[in-house]
């Protein structure tokens, strides 16, 4: 039997159309599916369904799914993040030969990646951590990825992952090396950090819109249409505009007939503790998963609504031009602090990430795509040292440009009681970066006053810390200096 050229575990929407792109790109492909009792029969229907006819070699045991790849192997595996990631490893590791590469293309934590890789070079195998974005479409037809992990099994599986990538215009990959250890699935965190960041800014657009003069959803899918053809041209703004035009049977729009409560997978909680645990203001992204947790109390929603009732009519005095130049600048934010966040991990991991190659990874085939990550390519291009993308030339313009708008929709929203906690997040944001003299004078001298934790001073170097006996009772002693 001849061999297959790369092995690929789990069969639910994204293996089955990740085995589908391998194989149309010349690869001769093994599968396998764990399988729970009831769900024998997947790898079966999968060969003599869509693969029927293609070359494809299924595997209904491990060993022989194993035993079925040309070394060194080179296996995919997409099943849920967590525990069975590390089931199927232990599962994999007898019958791999020395040099084979495990790719756990799935969700996972960046932790426990950081774990695995070095528990499986530990065995003389190498392990790759990849973010794969684009869902079943992309899947199927070029998602972006994003690999990280045993530096030495790069070589190996650059020309599959690249041949099934994305490609820009000019035919370069959506896919390059990003680091070692857990940096590819860290960065793929982020972009889904920022996913859920412009998911609720296109959401609380919509909500202005909606609360404003374009009631009626076949505008609201124009507005979007039209916003498409300029600066916010993307992927998630295409989409709004078809589903909200999308009608049932009945001739009635299935947008309003979807219960206004929101899912999460858990990538979007993970950006926020990781930038808490890089002590980085993460804040549109924060709150764009407290939307969708607030969104979960429906009951509580219904019952404030009822004891709180009426809005403003200051919403009403907005343009949809206003609303389309705040939502662009809150765009903006969220980009800014997720770039951020990436550059205060890379170098707490030492992953010297490349952020230009990584925007331009964005570019084709993952959910965020957009015609702006080619001006954060070009930002990082010139100035590879960016501490921040408010700080590049083009974003600095359109902060300028916008920052009229965005401060009138802000405080029309909040006086007229429409929630828009992303678009007032990256306000607050943005006026507390370019605050030369912020309040936190007062509240270090708060904690120095009730716990002796020391302040530093504004006529000493930093480093310096001091301490005052403010009631006259407290003596000289205080407490040390740190931050969590």
């Amino acid at each position: 039997m001849e061999l297959a050229d790369v092995g690929l575990i789990g069969l639910a929407v994204m293996g089955e159309n990740l085995a589908l792109n391998m194989e149309s790109k010349g690869y001769k492909v093994a599968v396998y599916n764990r399988s729970a009792p009831g769900e024998e029969g997947v790898v079966d229907r999968f060969v003599n369904g869509r693969g029927k006819d293609k070359k494809f070699i299924g595997s209904n045991n491990i060993q022989a799914f194993v035993n079925s790849i040309r070394a060194p192997r080179k296996i995919m595996m997409m099943v849920k993040a967590g525990s069975p990631v590390d089931e199927l490893i232990s599962q994999l590791v007898p019958f791999l030969s020395p040099g084979d590469v495990i790719i756990d293309g799935g969700n996972s934590d960046f932790n426990d990646t950081e774990r695995r890789v070095k528990e499986v070079e530990q065995k003389g195998f190498y392990f790759i951590g990849s973010g794969i974005s684009g869902g079943e479409e992309g899947a199927l037809n070029g998602p972006s990825i994003m690999p990280g992990g045993s530096a030495k099994a790069w070589p190996l599986v650059q020309e599959l992952l690249q041949s099934i990538a994305a490609k820009l215009e000019d035919g370069t990959p959506c896919c390059q090396w990003i680091g070692n250890g857990g940096a590819g699935h860290f960065v793929k965190m982020v972009h889904n950090g920022i996913e859920y960041g412009d998911m609720q800014l296109i959401a609380e657009a919509y909500s202005l819109l909606r609360a404003g003069k374009e009631s009626d959803n076949a505008q609201l899918a124009t507005v979007f249409d039209n916003w498409n053809k300029g600066d916010l041209d993307s992927f998630l703004i295409e989409i709004t505009a078809n589903i909200l035009r999308f009608k049932q049977a009945d001739g009635t729009y299935l947008v309003d007939s979807i219960l206004d409560v929101a899912g999460q997978k858990g990538t979007g909680k993970w950006s926020a503790m990781a930038a808490m645990d890089q002590n980085d203001p993460l804040t549109l992204v924060t709150e764009a998963v407290y939307a969708r947790m607030l969104s979960g109390l429906q009951s509580e929603r219904q019952k404030a609504s009822a004891l709180y009732p009426g809005q403003g009519e200051e919403v009403a005095k907005l343009t949809t031009n206003d609303i389309r130049d705040a939502l662009y600048a809150s765009k903006i934010i969220s980009y800014a602090q997720g770039f951020s966040l990436m550059s205060r991990a890379s170098a707490s991991y030492k992953w010297n990430l490349n952020y230009g190659a990584i925007a331009q990874i964005w570019r084709k085939g993952c959910i965020i795509r957009s015609a702006f990550l080619g001006k954060i390519t070009e930002a990082y291009q010139h100035n590879p040292d960016l501490e921040n993308l408010l700080f590049d030339p083009f974003f600095k313009q359109k902060i300028e440009n916008s920052q009229s708008a965005w401060r009138k929709v802000v405080s029309a929203a909040f006086a007229s009681g429409v929630a828009i906690p992303a678009m007032a997040s990256a306000l607050s944001y943005f006026d507390g970066l370019r605050t030369l003299n912020s309040s936190a004078n007062l509240i270090q001298a708060q904690r120095d006053y009730f716990g002796a934790h020391t302040y530093e001073r504004t006529d000493s170097p930093r480093g310096q810390f001091f301490h005052t006996d403010w009631t006259g009772k407290g003596g000289s002693t205080h407490s040390g200096n740190y931050n969590v």
